[in-house]
């Protein structure tokens, strides 16, 4: 059966009949007139912006920010999810004005990730509210938004720890609390883990829900697509919700402003944001199915698919041809949609899962974010008053800075050459590689394991990619580095930055093992360089080497303050040779 999230019979009568009545109130009407969502955010938000205080928590009166902690009245009163569930409508909204406001000023004593947090206050306060955690298992694909989950689950006290030692961590984390249910870090593996524990509580015989929530960015990884797959296979009732906040590429850039949507996903999604005739037509049919019962079902149900079938080629969503039921898309802003929607499809008796499309914006209720997405992705300490980060002033450049160099310099007299990352460029450096080769960097989202195989195609046919992918996400693509790359012993160069320790994100993204499970391969040239001059030489080093793959790893953080190469040229090492910086004893 068709789950009716949206139908009521007002709207089913208003469409085929002559006699308006009134529709539910409780679901806004933008949901069945198919206005543009982004339009309407854009609109809503030049409206807070004109009008004095915004969002109130965090706002004085005549619109200023505050450098000293906001008044939360409200949310001293929540300790654990179960706090909220007396609260009215008025009150939860209240609660996430607030909730926002403690997350800005938290995050501006202790750095993190900003923007994605700000992007869920409303959907966390609605999830909360609804479901009943930690019985309902609710996972946060990455974790970067997890912030006012955290906040609203008993650790409102130890938020000030947050990524820091013997802290809390910047992602969710099993051993840090029951309502972390699945700990996270890297992308797009929470579909998979939500449909294992709705398994693993089917074959228990247990009734709690699952809800997995996962962004637009990491749905382009392939995993999610399997476990999407499986899911429409098994058939066991859970739910997706995709927060869709137009970062498909994720937004590290450090120069340029942040970086569009890459993919084909982030272009379907669009289509959705504004098919009026996708949520007319469904929400007319699903009105049909949700009226009729008895010996009718099925032909209402026929109803639904006919609907369906008018709104496009296809006949259905791309979610709804892997197996999973689409609604939306909704207001991830608007906590009266959210609870509305939220509380049918928990209390509908559906078989298999259920996709709810949600659009969020990055950065909600803070202009500084809401205007730099990229370098509110993930900020240092800052004063929220002015949103000045308070970084630290170096003598020398990042590592990242210098392989970016080196690598434009090669790729000035080797026209071969290319780069391609992992919806990394600021983080990789490869957006300084962008701007002088636009046509030679190649941003293929988070998908390290595409990034791998595409580079050895590139191999196959004369071109010298460098594929730069963080040591720990690495990890990610390793039978493709095997298989794809060694074995057939193709000239694909890895850049692995943040090899080693990596400091506040903590040993999800320690670059621990990247010497062990390269060396071992029988045609890998492993490097490391001392220094940043080394670093110069290695690439330079890479871009020789036309017989073999071959990898350099290099940390977090600032080169020692050594002569550089004239030109930023290095020159190429002799492989297998070290040198002898110090005689020992």
């Amino acid at each position: 059966m068709a789950l009716c999230t949206f139908s009521f019979s007002g709207h089913f009568n208003r469409a085929l009949a002559s006699e308006p009545q009134k529709h539910n109130s409780n679901l806004s009407p933008h949901l069945f007139w198919g206005t543009d969502l982004q339009c309407q955010f854009q609109q809503k938000l030049n409206q807070v912006r004109k009008r004095p205080g915004g969002v109130w928590a965090s706002l004085s009166e005549r619109g200023e920010y505050h450098s000293q902690r906001p008044p939360t009245p409200l949310l001293d009163t929540i300790n654990y999810p179960i706090h909220m569930k007396n609260l009215s409508i008025k009150e939860l909204k209240q609660l996430a004005d607030e909730l926002r406001s403690d997350v800005i000023f938290n995050v501006s004593k202790t750095g993190g990730h900003l923007g994605s947090s700000l992007g869920v206050v409303e959907l966390t306060v609605a999830l909360h509210y609804v479901f009943n955690a930690p019985q309902d298992k609710i996972l946060w694909d990455v974790g970067h938004q997890s912030y006012p989950h955290k906040t609203l689950t008993g650790r409102r006290d130890k938020m000030h720890t947050m990524r820091q030692t013997d802290g809390l961590s910047g992602f969710t984390k099993r051993s840090e609390s029951d309502y972390d249910c699945f700990g996270t870090g890297h992308s797009s593996t929470t579909i998979s883990a939500g449909l294992g524990m709705a398994v693993g509580r089917d074959l228990k015989g247990r009734k709690n829900h699952v809800v997995s929530v996962i962004g637009d960015g990491a749905m382009t990884a392939g995993q999610a697509y399997e476990a999407m797959n499986n899911a429409g296979y098994l058939d066991s009732d859970m739910i997706v919700i995709l927060n869709d906040n137009k970062q498909v590429s994720l937004p590290t850039a450090t120069l340029d402003g942040p970086i569009p949507p890459v993919g084909a996903l982030s272009s379907a999604l669009s289509r959705l944001q504004s098919n009026r005739p996708l949520r007319e037509l469904r929400e007319v049919a699903k009105g049909v199915t949700k009226q009729i019962g008895g010996p009718m079902h099925e032909l209402a149900a026929k109803v639904d698919e006919y609907a369906r079938g008018m709104i496009s080629g296809s006949g259905s969503t791309m979610f709804e041809e892997l197996g999973l039921y689409y609604i939306g898309p909704v207001d991830g802003h608007n906590i009266d949609d959210l609870l509305a929607i939220l509380k049918e499809v928990k209390n509908t008796k559906t078989t298999g899962p259920v996709l709810i499309h949600v659009i969020t914006e990055k950065g909600r209720g803070y202009p500084y974010a809401e205007k730099a997405a990229d370098k509110y992705h993930g900020v240092a300490k800052f004063d929220p008053a002015t949103g000045k980060q308070f970084k630290s002033s170096a003598k020398t450049q990042s590592y990242t800075t210098y392989f970016a160099e080196a690598l434009i310099a090669e790729a000035e007299v080797d026209k071969d050459i290319v780069a391609i990352h992992a919806a990394m460029g600021g983080g990789t450096g490869l957006n300084l590689f962008l701007r002088r080769f636009p046509s030679r960097c190649f941003d293929v989202g988070i998908a390290e394991q595409h990034a791998v195989t595409f580079a050895a195609g590139l191999a196959c046919e004369g071109i010298k990619p460098f594929c730069s992918i963080y040591s720990s996400f690495m990890q990610r693509a390793y039978d493709q580095v095997v298989h794809d790359v060694d074995l057939q012993k193709l000239p694909v160069r890895f850049a692995m930055d943040r090899a080693g320790l990596v400091g506040a994100d903590g040993p999800t993204h320690c670059g621990a093992f990247d010497v062990t499970f390269m060396a071992c391969l029988p045609n890998m040239v492993v490097m490391a360089p001392s220094d940043e001059a080394e670093l110069f030489h290695m690439v330079a080093t890479a871009a020789a080497i036309d017989d073999r793959p071959s990898c350099f790893r290099y940390p977090r953080g600032n080169g020692v303050g050594v002569q550089l190469p004239p030109g930023n040229k290095g020159i190429p090492l002799e492989v297998g040779k070290g040198r002898i910086l110090i005689e020992g004893e």
